[in-house]
């Protein structure tokens, strides 16, 4: 491993702090019985205090220094002052501990006592210190100029989004999302156990992934010799509870879909469910404005949040759509009644893309994303789809092509996804059956057939309705996020490249090129310095790792620097 130089003094320094006597990584307890937030929102003067937190900066002079310290709810102001933290004759623990062994973002504990400063900061004064924990590589912190201008911020999102951990350090108001983010799901939790609702827990390693038309993730299963799939959604697993007699279920669950990742979705996200016996459609478009309502005074105090450029207002009630009436609005198109051949033309006129595997249901899917979708910034229930995109849907109960189910739309994307539960068992056996079709014309991502879920239906299910909010995108509406990444802690990332390793004579090469980016061969050589031998292995080894290029044009011969992804 190749350290830089702040890292190597870093590790230095640690060796001597154990040269001293300090545990640089101590086991035992440290007493903490305040935190910065605390101590600014409850003041006393002369208050005996005991923190921790990172070193975030200092100013040394002499034998007084003032610092800050960051915890996990802000930061505040310390004053170490030699003779005060070293009554004897001895000052190592100010002049050598302090001074030289400690640096910006190492944690430590502090004891002292509460004072204000002339300027009016409030401040800890440092009675005694401790290491708790000796950083070993430097923070990237953001620097101020005198004219109040940023340098040096970290604000690459592939960095931020792999180094989590030095974002939420570095960054404080990101954690404010993944704070905001916890209370939007205890304001659901809320609204569901104040009605009496269950919240459960169901498989995520799965012998069907049902409940979806998604590409699922798949395993193997050592001990049963089994393939496993990664749940695509929990709703077949809720609705056999629903079965066995609960009244109302619900489950903040993780899924997972082996699809495409972009800044609204990310292979593994969070959905909630709900499902209540004895409901309609109806009852839950009503029920989803009053949550939404409740989340968003919740998470920010107002029903109006501001979405980039929009501000969306989630005061109930929303309009209610039904979704050929939409696509006949912004395409002029009547497809009510169309079969597959005639839709198929349609998105041909339009210039939606469409192949052999995409029957009625994605045809009509992929007109309405294409054409529609985007118009619905306001939140708007989009109703009644035709049977062949809602396989688990009941049908509706004026018109037998039509379905009893709800999307809604909230700034241009799908937030929600309801029905009127299919419960006729043999109903269900067939649009299961008729996935199966077009799982055999190529549709790798239509329902498989769950026999377990048709026999649990067979035994009997209420009337339920059920709904599906995909919580990141909840979020990232509430967050004004428009990057999925923004509001997950971990977003799913390429693999790091491993920095190249290059041996001396390659650096030396390398170290020209990126001077001038492309040289003759010859002056290359000579300006290089080195020996036939060690020449002849540092451009083998360059060309290689496809770092240089060697181009010939008649008799002359020019190395080109290659740019790296």
């Amino acid at each position: 491993m190749q350290l830089s130089e702040q890292e190597t003094v870093r590790r230095e320094k640690l060796g001597k702090l154990r040269e001293l006597g300090i545990d640089p990584y101590p086991a035992a307890l440290y007493p903490v019985d305040n935190t910065s937030l605390q101590l600014k929102d409850h003041y006393k003067e002369g208050k005996e205090v005991i923190i921790a937190g990172r070193l975030m900066s200092r100013r040394i002079q002499g034998k007084a220094s003032f610092a800050e310290l960051q915890d996990s709810e802000g930061r505040i102001q310390v004053y170490f002052n030699r003779d005060e933290i070293c009554l004897g004759e001895d000052k190592t623990k100010y002049n050598e501990v302090y001074k030289k062994l400690l640096d910006i973002g190492d944690i430590i504990g502090v004891k002292g006592e509460l004072f204000t400063t002339q300027v009016g900061e409030i401040t800890v004064m440092v009675r005694d210190f401790t290491v708790l924990n000796k950083s070993l590589r430097p923070l990237p912190l953001p620097k101020v100029d005198n004219e109040g201008r940023t340098y040096d911020e970290f604000n690459d999102p592939e960095l931020r989004y792999r180094q989590r951990y030095v974002d939420l350090v570095v960054n404080p108001h990101v954690k404010e999302t993944f704070i905001k983010r916890t209370r939007i799901t205890n304001s659901i939790r809320d609204f569901f156990n104040s009605r009496g609702y269950l919240e459960v827990e169901t498989p995520i390693l799965q012998p069907i992934p049902g409940g979806a038309a998604a590409r699922p993730f798949i395993t193997h299963h050592n001990a049963l010799n089994i393939p496993l799939y990664l749940r695509i959604a929990n709703e077949l697993y809720l609705k056999r509870l629903i079965v066995g007699g609960f009244d109302g279920v619900y489950e903040f669950a993780k899924d997972f879909r082996n699809e495409g990742m972009d800044r609204t979705h990310n292979p593994e996200f969070t959905v909630m469910e709900l499902y209540v016996a004895y409901k309609d459609y109806h009852w839950m478009m009503d029920t989803t404005e009053q949550l939404l309502e409740k989340v968003a005074m919740d998470s920010n105090g107002t029903t109006r949040i501001k979405v980039g450029k929009n501000e969306i207002n989630f005061k109930a009630p929303y309009p209610r759509v039904p979704i050929l009436q939409a696509i006949k609005e912004h395409t002029g198109y009547d497809i009510a009644g169309m079969d597959e051949e005639q839709l198929r033309e349609v998105c041909k006129n339009l210039d939606i893309p469409a192949d052999n595997t995409m029957g009625k249901g994605k045809l009509i899917d992929e007109i309405f994303g294409e054409k529609c979708e985007h118009h619905y910034i306001q939140p708007t229930f989009i109703t009644d789809y035709p049977k062949e995109m809602s396989p688990l849907t009941k049908e509706h109960r004026d018109n037998p092509e039509l379905t009893e189910r709800f999307e809604l739309m909230v700034n241009g994307k799908e937030l929600a996804n309801a029905y009127s539960e299919l419960n006729d068992p043999i109903d269900q056996r067939q649009r299961f059956e008729d996935q199966l079709k077009l799982s055999e014309k190529g549709d790798d991502e239509a329902m498989f057939i769950d026999q377990d879920f048709l026999r649990a239906l067979e035994y009997g299910m209420p009337p339920t309705s059920g709904i599906g909010i995909g919580i990141d995108r909840l979020v990232m509406l509430m967050t004004n996020n428009a990057s999925i990444q923004e509001v997950l802690f971990f977003p799913q990332m390429r693999p790091e490249k491993k920095p190249l390793q290059l041996s001396d004579n390659e650096k030396i090469i390398i170290d020209i090129l990126r001077k001038q980016k492309s040289v003759a061969l010859d002056e290359l050589k000579t300006a290089a310095e080195l020996s036939n031998k060690a020449w002849d292995k540092g451009m083998k080894g360059l060309s290689k790792l496809g770092l240089v290029k060697v181009v010939v044009e008649g008799d002359s011969k020019t190395v080109e620097l290659q740019e790296q992804d």
